[in-house]
C-alpha cells in the first residue's frame, strides 16, 4: 500500500516539475495564428515530456490509508476513515445528522 502512496507523491511533485513548460507547450500548440511548424516542434516538445508530469496521472488518494477509491476531496480522507473519525469527534464542526 505504500508503495501506491510513493508513486503517487512521486508523480504530483514531477506534475508540479513540468506545469509551466506543459503550459506553455499546450497553449503555442492551441495558438492557430501561430505558424503550422512551430506547433509542429511544441508538439514534439511536449510528446518528450514524461507522461507522469501529465495531471491526469494524479490520483486522489486517503492521506490516511492510501486508499484510492471514494476519497472525499474537501479533506483528503476516504468515506471509511471520514466516518470513523467522525463517529469519534475527532473532526471538528461535524455532528452526526438527526432530525
Amino acid at each position: 500500500m505504500t508503495n501506491f502512496i510513493e508513486r503517487d507523491k512521486k508523480r504530483r511533485s514531477i506534475c508540479l516539475k513540468y506545469e509551466l513548460k506543459r503550459l506553455e507547450l499546450t497553449s503555442i500548440i492551441q495558438d492557430l495564428t501561430l505558424s503550422k511548424e512551430k506547433r509542429y516542434i511544441s508538439l514534439k516538445e511536449l510528446n518528450k515530456l514524461p507522461r507522469n508530469s501529465s495531471k491526469i496521472r494524479i490520483k486522489n488518494r486517503c492521506i490516511l490509508t492510501g486508499r484510492g477509491h471514494s476519497v472525499l476531496r474537501f479533506c483528503g480522507l476516504s468515506r471509511l476513515k471520514f466516518r470513523d473519525l467522525a463517529s469519534q469527534g475527532l473532526l471538528m464542526g461535524i455532528t452526526k445528522a438527526s432530525w
